[in-house]
């Protein structure tokens, strides 16, 4: 069934289904906007006892649920630009004292189809000269570091916080042609800002990078627990320091134009247990109250 919701200016139509469950096992219920690449899936996992552990294995991934009361856990999906469209199934299961349960949730993504946008940049960014080589290739090896070593327990409490008061105007998943050269996709939301503009933390968390990247330019990478991050990048300033813990909405930085740009700017980009995910679809379902 299918509910529309306006969350912070942002609207979204969430996808609800469920499995059916017997009496000792554990039943599930999914949420999103869609089920296509670059989407979240919210699912809420009811077990008929208290159980001390709840784990999931979906595209070859480990995903830790979080508790919400005794008998209520959830547990969040990325589904990635790259993920083929198909049926797919999430293993889920849990402990009560000695007690194995299990379960099995079924969905099906869709294909999605991404615009391509063409863009003019400084040619060092299409083509970097030698000498940038091994730090270009050292800045990645430290974000994939970052990515592998989240917090194990769930770090934000309240609800996620757009970063900024202005609406993302570039697409998520865009293909990107810079100089007539086409690059990675766009894997975050731009949001157009005058350059100084406050950037605010999108939720709680421990900021795990705070400096200046080749691309990124002035770049901020909140931790935000369970393998979620935020990346922020092309800040005019860093007003935090790396292994700061912060709270959603506090200034982080400010808005500008550093790294491979075409003007000021906030790109929002986020990983889901390395997945990555649409920022808007974040806000849309983790936006309005805690989950």
């Amino acid at each position: 069934m299918r509910h529309a919701i306006a969350i912070a200016g942002v609207s979204a139509v969430l996808v609800m289904a469920s499995t059916a469950r017997s009496a000792d096992s554990i039943g599930v219920v999914g949420r999103s906007r869609s089920v296509q690449p670059g989407e979240l899936v919210v699912l809420t996992l009811t077990a008929p006892a208290a159980v001390t552990e709840i784990r999931l294995r979906v595209f070859d991934r480990a995903i830790t649920a979080y508790l919400v009361d005794r008998l209520t856990w959830r547990a969040l999906v990325g589904i990635d630009l790259d993920v083929a469209a198909g049926p797919y199934s999430a293993a889920i299961e849990g402990r009560a004292g000695t007690e194995k349960l299990q379960t099995t949730y079924r969905f099906v993504v869709r294909p999605k189809r991404f615009p391509t946008r063409t863009l003019k940049v400084d040619p060092a960014f299409v083509n970097p000269p030698a000498e940038m080589e091994s730090r270009i290739v050292r800045e990645a090896a430290d974000l994939e570091q970052i990515w592998s070593h989240s917090a194990s327990e769930r770090l934000w409490t309240d609800p996620f916080v757009p970063p900024v008061r202005t609406a993302a105007t570039s697409a998520f998943g865009s293909r990107s042609v810079f100089n007539g050269v086409a690059r990675n996709p766009h894997a975050g939301a731009d949001f157009p800002s005058p350059s100084g503009t406050p950037i605010a933390a999108p939720n709680a968390a421990r900021v795990a990078l705070a400096r200046d990247l080749y691309f990124s330019g002035n770049t901020v990478v909140l931790d935000h627990g369970l393998g979620l991050f935020s990346l922020l990048a092309h800040l005019s300033a860093i007003d935090v320091r790396e292994g700061d813990r912060v709270s959603a909405g506090q200034v982080i930085g400010k808005v500008g134009a550093t790294g491979r740009v075409t003007g000021p700017h906030l790109h929002w980009a986020v990983r889901l247990e390395g997945a990555r995910v649409d920022p808007v679809a974040i806000l849309a379902l983790l936006g309005q109250k805690p989950l």
